[in-house]
């Protein structure tokens, strides 16, 4: 088992930063992939970011060059949230899985945080 908890949202303007965290717990060494899933309201959760155990990141296109993650350890991971818009509304899980890389489709993911809001005001 792998507990995951999340901290760091918030609500911040336009145009501003917020870092999200994420720390793991349990059986650390199960996993390879942690990253990054949003969903807003009323929409289907998607995948924002990967990292590989090695440092391998992958991001969507909505967020290349504006989202940058990182992992500072085995169990510690963060996204650097920059140059946010309204449309990056929605609250952030963190996730981790035994694959290399995170699964954009399907979403799917081994174990799952309770998730971050995060607002972006206009």
């Amino acid at each position: 088992q792998v507990q995951l908890v999340e901290s760091g949202g918030g609500l911040v303007q336009a145009g501003g930063s917020l870092r999200l965290s994420c720390t793991a717990s349990g059986n650390i060494f199960s996993f390879n992939a942690m990253g990054w899933y949003r969903q807003a309201p009323g929409k289907q959760r998607e995948l924002v970011a990967s990292i590989s155990r090695s440092g391998s990141a992958s991001y969507a296109d909505s967020v290349k060059d504006r989202f940058a993650i990182s992992r500072a350890s085995a169990n510690l991971m963060y996204l650097e949230m920059n140059s946010l818009k309204p449309e990056d509304t929605a609250v952030y899980h963190c996730a981790v899985d035994r694959a290399a890389i995170l699964s954009g489709s399907p979403v799917r993911a081994d174990y799952w945080g309770q998730g971050a809001q995060v607002t972006v005001s206009s």
